[in-house]
C-alpha cells in the first residue's frame, strides 16, 4: 500500500515521521513523504533542528486517490503551519471523502480539525488540543492510542511520543483491515 505522510516544510516531530515511517517499510508499505513545497523538510526534536528529509511529491500535484492511506505526524508547528495552507487541509479532506484510512499523532489533530473532519468522531491528541477538538465538534479522550470508525473512514489517533509503539501497531492493523475490505 502506499501511504502519504504529510508534513510542512519545516516543524515535524522527527521520531513522529521517522518511527512511522519505518513501521510502514517494515510491514511492506510504500511511505511517500508529502509536503506543501518540493525540495526537503526540516524535522525537529522539540524545539531543536533534527535531520532534513526529500519531499516526494507535492500537495496540489498529487492526489488522495493515488494513495490507499494517510499518516499525520505531529509536531507543534507543523500542523500549524498545514491547517493554514489550503491545499493541505483539502488534501486531507479528500481522504475521509474517499473513505480511506487516517492516522494522526500528538498535535496532528489540528490538521484534522481545521479540514472540518472531527465532527461526530471520537479521538485522542496532545492534552492542550481538546478543547479544539470539542469545539470542532469532536469528542476527545485521553488514550494512549484511539480507533475511531464512526464515520466516513477510520481514524486512528495517538497522544505522544511515548505512545508511538502502540500507534504504530495499531495503525498498521487498522490499514490492513481496510486494504482487504477494499480488495
Amino acid at each position: 500500500m502506499r501511504i502519504a505522510f504529510l508534513t510542512a516544510p519545516e516543524g515535524v516531530e522527527q521520531i513522529e515521521l521517522t518511527d512511522p515511517w519505518q513501521a510502514a517499510v517494515d510491514a511492506g508499505h510504500e511511505p511517500v513523504l508529502v509536503s506543501t513545497k518540493p525540495g526537503t523538510i526540516q524535522a525537529f526534536h522539540h524545539l531543536d533542528k533534527a535531520e532534513k528529509f526529500p519531499v516526494q511529491e507535492v500537495v496540489g500535484e498529487t492526489s488522495a486517490g493515488t494513495f490507499g492511506a494517510l499518516v499525520l505526524p505531529g509536531g507543534v508547528a507543523n500542523p500549524d503551519y498545514l491547517r493554514m495552507n489550503r491545499k493541505a487541509v483539502a488534501f486531507v479532506r479528500d481522504f475521509f471523502d474517499r473513505g480511506l484510512p487516517v492516522a494522526a499523532i500528538c498535535h496532528a489533530a489540528w490538521t484534522l480539525v481545521e479540514a472540518d473532519v472531527v465532527r461526530g468522531r471520537v479521538l485522542t491528541s496532545w492534552p492542550s488540543l481538546r478543547t479544539d477538538i470539542r469545539n470542532a465538534g469532536g469528542s476527545w479522550v485521553d488514550e494512549q492510542v484511539r480507533i475511531c470508525d464512526h464515520g466516513p473512514n477510520a481514524l486512528v489517533t495517538s497522544r505522544r511520543p511515548d505512545d508511538l509503539k502502540a500507534f504504530c501497531e495499531t495503525f498498521l492493523e487498522v490499514f490492513a483491515r481496510e486494504s482487504r475490505a477494499t480488495v
